[in-house]
């Protein structure tokens, strides 16, 4: 099968597309080999090509948690849609020629290939109206978003009605899914973005919008009536600036899903690493805490109960795909460009079929 790989870690220099790799085998019972029809590009493949998570999955695959104790080749592809062509044996769910979208573990070889290995606890039946281009825009952000606004958040649709919520970056594939999923629970939804993109998140739900490029986010916001949660795609030294326009002594929550984890344990190493994770988290938390506030970490992880939700307002028409840019299979190396280059309007998007 044909497949995007690296052999060594670096820059788009390092993509290779190989027409040699053999079709993934079914070794586990719960495993699925899918078809991959369309597979989306996000900013996690891009720092996975750079080397970013090496150290940690390189434990994994000394202890055995990952099916493959080779680091190179690597393929990257965090989610995918598809067709099922072979079930291993204890899978009820799905059989040969169903239509899929889902994700895959980090334990997993990546999606931009031609097929690629899934379980029935990574995946879904593609919603009957999406294609399969707009099916692969969802499952990586819907369940980043969901393990940072539900998870971490403790936000679901009996409990967010009328919450006063922020969304920083609102224009990118992160924002676009949490503001569509905020909104269809009733959230109150303020968001970040630059001014072209205002009227598209108006329309998908956001109630205000402030243009980074033309005003001081950190003065407007400050006009603003506080908030019960904030949502921070993008981490790094303005998380503190924006917690504090979280409410007082009401269990409000900053959540960021741009953790130092990862980046600890490759700049220290992994004992290190920790001990420096549990510091930082620490640290955050004590900040919080003493103006009564809750500062979290989240991180993309698959889970079963996030993508039934995300294919149920998918079907009611609550949540709809948004695809900024569509690049053939043989066309790869271009969409990293794109996705590296920022400033995102939604997902982008591979077709192989």
């Amino acid at each position: 099968m044909l497949a995007w790989q690296i052999h060594s870690y670096g820059g788009n220099d390092q993509l290779t597309l190989s027409a040699t790799n053999r079709i993934p085998m079914i070794k586990n019972p719960n495993d699925i080999l899918v078809e991959v029809h369309a597979a989306s590009v996000n900013p996690i493949d891009i720092r996975m090509r750079d080397g970013y998570g090496q150290k940690i999955l390189n434990v994994m695959r000394n202890q055995g948690l990952i099916n493959t104790r080779s680091e190179f080749p690597l393929t990257m592809g965090r989610d995918f849609s598809g067709i099922v062509v072979e079930s291993g044996r204890n899978v009820k769910k799905f059989k040969p020629g169903d239509e899929v979208y889902g994700v895959l573990g980090a334990q997993r070889q990546g999606s931009h290939a031609e097929y690629t290995i899934s379980s029935e606890r990574e995946m879904a039946h593609k919603p009957n109206h999406l294609s399969h281009v707009e099916a692969a825009s969802i499952p990586y952000v819907a369940l980043t978003n969901w393990s940072a606004i539900n998870t971490a958040g403790r936000l679901t649709a009996n409990n967010t009605t009328g919450k006063r919520i922020l969304v920083i970056a609102g224009s990118g594939g992160i924002g676009t899914f949490a503001i569509q999923l905020l909104k269809a629970w009733g959230g109150e939804i303020v968001t970040t973005c630059s001014g072209d993109a205002s009227e598209q998140l108006l329309q998908l739900g956001a109630d205000y919008t402030i243009d980074y490029k033309q005003q001081d986010v950190l003065t407007e916001l400050n006009k603003l009536p506080r908030f019960d949660f904030i949502l921070d795609p993008l981490g790094g030294d303005k998380g503190e600036q924006y917690s504090q326009f979280l409410k007082s002594w009401q269990n409000a929550k900053y959540v960021s899903i741009a953790p130092p984890f990862l980046k600890n344990f490759d700049n220290y190493g992994i004992l290190p690493g920790l001990v420096k994770n549990i510091g930082d988290l620490g640290c955050s938390a004590l900040k919080g805490a003493k103006d009564g506030k809750i500062i979290r970490w989240a991180v993309f992880a698959p889970s079963k109960q996030g993508l039934k939700t995300t294919t149920d307002l998918l079907n009611s028409r609550q949540i709809h795909p948004v695809v900024e840019k569509v690049f053939e299979f043989e066309d790869l190396p271009s969409a990293y460009e794109k996705i590296e280059s920022g400033h995102s309007r939604g997902k982008t998007v591979i077709k192989m079929k």
